[in-house]
């Protein structure tokens, strides 16, 4: 039974800020809706600067503050994710190019940026990582959520 899970990776450059955010949104959001058993939920980087690290202190407290719970620890992304997982999201254009870069041929994952599923058009998730502040680990949080939404909705319609 358990090979009909599906499978989403979710990307950005350091899996420290946005990719974790919508890991622990997207899990959130799929357990909410009482399917979390349906699927198998990761997120990685596109560099190897942080592997091992727990996420961005701002995108814990920001995670915690919203009930997301999370415990998970950076890594990067590896050739065989680009065949076990279904859906490959990126955060942003570069995220996507270094993807497409990385991807092997043949390769079975879907590359989606994560953004084209926001309702509000809201594409880029933006790095928050060099911001002084919290509010760009919100606006992340608030994009995840919409975005996982909207792609589960995407999905429903495909099955349909």
């Amino acid at each position: 039974m358990s090979n009909d899970k599906k499978k989403a990776l979710f990307i950005c450059l350091g899996n420290i800020c946005r990719s974790p955010i919508a890991e622990g949104v997207f899990q959130k959001t799929v357990n909410d809706m009482n399917v979390g058993d349906q699927w198998e939920i990761d997120s990685a980087a596109i560099g190897s600067w942080h592997v091992g690290n727990p996420p961005d202190w701002r995108a814990l407290d920001t995670m915690k503050k919203h009930g997301v719970p999370y415990n998970n620890c950076a890594r990067q992304i590896v050739s065989e994710d680009f065949n076990h997982y279904d859906f490959i999201f990126g955060m942003d254009e570069q995220n996507m190019r270094d993807l497409n870069k990385r991807a092997p041929k043949g390769s079975t994952a879907k590359l989606l940026l994560f953004g084209d599923f926001d309702p509000q058009g809201d594409r880029i998730i933006r790095d928050p990582y060099y911001d002084s502040d919290a509010k760009g680990f919100e606006k992340c949080y608030e994009q995840s959520v919409r975005c996982s939404k909207g792609f589960l909705e995407s999905l429903q319609k495909e099955t349909k």
